[in-house]
């Protein structure tokens, strides 16, 4: 069943249902909590500005699934471009993965640790070891420093349980 180039469309929703199936979703994830973004720093630090209709998400994963170690996961990105840290250019960033994230600094480089996964190189995809249990997962695009766009590209959050 191809459905490539349906943006918009729950087809996994619609198969189900027209061929008489139920499907299973989960209750939506509560949002991360997140500082209100500003265009310029104290320091004086100019934000990069983030196009109109940039939209991160998750390619691979949905709220709710079940997987296993490694997880994989597949970064989708539209409306903007990636490029590594440290490279400056106008309508671009990179993917930061948050894991188990309950608030975020929109006003501040990301942290590095095993909660905020910073995939500096440009990377698109990535596998993780978790624990088995449930985690959050988010993704949040930031500029050549490591700090959040104006207004921030973050993706939904989602649920998702490790086997």
């Amino acid at each position: 069943l191809a459905l490539a180039g349906c943006a918009g469309h729950d087809h996994a929703a619609m198969h189900a249902m027209h061929h008489g199936g139920m499907m299973a979703t989960a209750a939506p994830t509560a949002p991360t909590q997140i500082t209100a973004s500003v265009p310029v720093l104290p320091s004086g630090y100019q934000k990069v500005a983030s196009p109109p209709d940039a939209r991160v998400y998750f390619v691979n994963l949905r709220n709710g699934a079940t997987v296993s170690n490694p997880v994989k996961v597949v970064f989708g990105l539209s409306g903007m471009g990636v490029a590594p840290a440290g490279v400056e250019k106008a309508g671009t960033g990179h993917h930061h993965l948050l894991v188990d994230v309950a608030a975020v600094d929109a006003n501040a480089p990301l942290p590095a640790n095993d909660q905020f996964r910073h995939f500096g190189l440009g990377q698109t995809e990535t596998s993780v070891e978790l624990k088995p249990g449930t985690h959050t997962l988010q993704l949040i695009v930031a500029d050549q420093n490591h700090i959040p766009h104006h207004p921030v590209v973050m993706s939904e959050r989602i649920t998702i349980t490790v086997k």
